[in-house]
C-alpha cells in the first residue's frame, strides 16, 4: 500500500468520526488481534439515508458479508463495496453496545461509567448533526457472531489476528463513525485499539 497515507489510531473503548468522498477506500485494521470495530455511515448530503443491515442482507442474500459484497443504504443505494477482507467473519445483526446493553445483559454493576460503542458513536457523529436516534444496527467489523440451527446467537471471540484488515470503497460521499468496541464479551475479554487509513480515490495501490 502507498506508504505516505497516515494511519489513525482509535484508542480502546473510544470512537472517531470523519468523512469519505466517493471512491475513497476506508481500511480498518485490527492492530493487535481479536478486537471488534463498530462502523456506521450516513449519506453526507442527506443524513436521513443510512447504512442498512436489512437492505444489505436482502440484496446480497446472505448474512455473512465478505469481499465483493455491496453494503446498501435504507434507500437501496450502494454505500460501500467490500474490496478486501482478511478475516471473513463480521456481524451486521447486532446493535452497538450501550448503557442498556450492560444493564440488561451483564448485570449487576457493569453499566456505571462503562464506555459503550453507542455513546462513542453519538459523540463522534454529533459534530455532523447526527442525532442519537438515527444510529441503527452497525456493521460490527471482526465480530464473530455464531447463529445456530434454532436462530440463537452466540458471541465468540473474534478470529482476526494482528494486522488483518477490511477495506471498504465508498460508493457515495459519506459521514462515518468508527469505534474500538467497548464490550468485553465481543473482544475475548480485552480492549485494544483499532487503526484505520483513508486512501483517497484514484490513489495507486499495490497488494
Amino acid at each position: 500500500m502507498t506508504l505516505d497515507i497516515p494511519t489513525h489510531r482509535i484508542p480502546p473503548q473510544s470512537g472517531a468520526g470523519f468523512t469519505l468522498s466517493r471512491g475513497d477506500v476506508l481500511v480498518v485494521i485490527d492492530a493487535y488481534g481479536e478486537q471488534v470495530s463498530d462502523l456506521m455511515a450516513f449519506a453526507a448530503d442527506q443524513p436521513d439515508e443510512w447504512l442498512s443491515s436489512g437492505r444489505t442482507f436482502d440484496y446480497n442474500e446472505t448474512i455473512y458479508l465478505s469481499t465483493g459484497h455491496v453494503l446498501y443504504s435504507n434507500r437501496s443505494r450502494p454505500m460501500f463495496t467490500l474490496e478486501r477482507d482478511d478475516v471473513g467473519r463480521h456481524d451486521f445483526l447486532l446493535t452497538p453496545c450501550s448503557t442498556e446493553t450492560f444493564e440488561i445483559l451483564y448485570p449487576p454493576g457493569t453499566a456505571d461509567g462503562h464506555p459503550s460503542c453507542f455513546s462513542n458513536l453519538v459523540q463522534a457523529l454529533a459534530p455532523y448533526g447526527i442525532q442519537p436516534d438515527r444510529i441503527p444496527t452497525t456493521l460490527n467489523i471482526f465480530m464473530n457472531v455464531l447463529v445456530d440451527e434454532r436462530g440463537r446467537v452466540n458471541i465468540a471471540p473474534p478470529i482476526s489476528t494482528a494486522g488483518q484488515r477490511l477495506e471498504l470503497r465508498a460508493e457515495m460521499n459519506l459521514i462515518v463513525g468508527l469505534t474500538a468496541c467497548s464490550a468485553e464479551g465481543s473482544n475475548g475479554g480485552t480492549f485494544k485499539p483499532i487503526d484505520y487509513r483513508i486512501i483517497p480515490a484514484g490513489t495507486p495501490r499495490d497488494a
